[in-house]
């Protein structure tokens, strides 16, 4: 009589105990990556973003705050093709020995071998130390790209609790349809502009991927990373080019200074578009407070500036 009571109640105990189990601890390198491992990982992560909201990754400089989040995770999500130049080590000073997801495993990378020449004269006097190498690291701007990163980052998390892992794997789906979907109305938008006017400029070259893509010509002063300078040379060069090609907007970027895209802008007269999200979400009330906000926002802002 005593036996079925028993049964039950070790049930409740090991269901009691399963419910209130502590979520996986993660740490998303970025802040549009934390965005996607938010959407994948659900209520079951605790998840902690290192460069956070309108933050620099390619200048981060990781703080004793930053080695403790890593040294307690139970997970680390990077972007990799080497955008983040300081997580190993951070890693090492953090003396992490778990899992390190490159959420960029399988991408095609976009080949960098020949850089605007005020990047490359930079680079070659040493000032340059984000470690890209000729690599363009910014794959998250073409979204077929961002779908291999949600499948990435659901492997990751279900390796770390595979307990989980239906939820996980319907989580990935339904935003994999998102994706999918943002993907059909951004080329969609893009194709529907004037061919010749299809041409813009940007701070950085953090759009490579987004142009190759969605069928663009970008134009960028600086290099991959924000770590470089633009030569005077270099943007002498690139306003001559705005001018013959004519070029019709420039765009300034949430992480980057816009006082070179308003000289730019003033040389050759073409309108200042607006200001598009590279390499970093917005606040939360901002314009591109998720992947999928920042992607419908940067749409927009072209559109308007490229459509007339």
């Amino acid at each position: 009589m005593l036996l079925r009571p028993l049964l039950l109640a070790l049930g409740l105990s090991t269901v009691a105990t399963a419910a209130f189990a502590e979520p996986v601890k993660v740490v998303a390198s970025f802040s549009i990556l934390g965005d996607m491992v938010a959407n994948v990982g659900g209520d079951h992560i605790a998840l902690t973003t290192l460069v956070g909201p309108d933050g620099d990754a390619h200048v981060f400089q990781p703080s004793p705050r930053d080695a403790k989040a890593v040294a307690g995770a139970d997970l680390v999500i990077i972007s990799g093709l080497g955008f983040e130049g300081w997580m190993e080590r951070l890693t090492e000073a953090a003396a992490y020995k778990g899992k390190v997801v490159v959420a960029s495993t399988g991408v095609t990378p976009r080949e960098m071998a020949a850089e605007e020449e005020g990047h490359e004269e930079h680079a070659e006097e040493g000032h340059d130390h984000h470690d890209h190498g000729n690599v363009d690291p910014h794959a998250w701007q073409d979204l077929s790209n961002g779908l291999r990163y949600v499948d990435n980052i659901a492997a990751g998390l279900i390796a770390a609790d595979p307990a989980n892992e239906a939820d996980y794997r319907a989580h990935a789906a339904a935003y994999r349809a998102k994706l999918e979907a943002l993907d059909a109305k951004v080329k969609a938008a893009i194709a529907a502009l004037p061919a010749e006017r299809r041409k813009i400029i940007t701070s950085h070259d953090a759009f490579g991927y987004f142009a190759a893509a969605y069928g663009l010509e970008v134009l960028a002063p600086q290099g991959v990373s924000t770590e470089s300078e633009a030569s005077a040379k270099g943007v002498a060069l690139l306003i001559q080019q705005i001018k013959e090609t004519k070029a019709p907007a420039v765009f300034l970027e949430n992480v980057t200074d816009p006082r070179l895209i308003a000289q730019i802008a003033r040389e050759t007269g073409a309108h200042i578009g607006g200001t598009l999200y590279s390499d970093a979400l917005s606040g939360a009330s901002g314009d591109a407070s998720t992947y999928i906000a920042m992607f419908e926002h940067n749409v927009a802002m072209l559109t308007a500036a490229l459509g007339s």
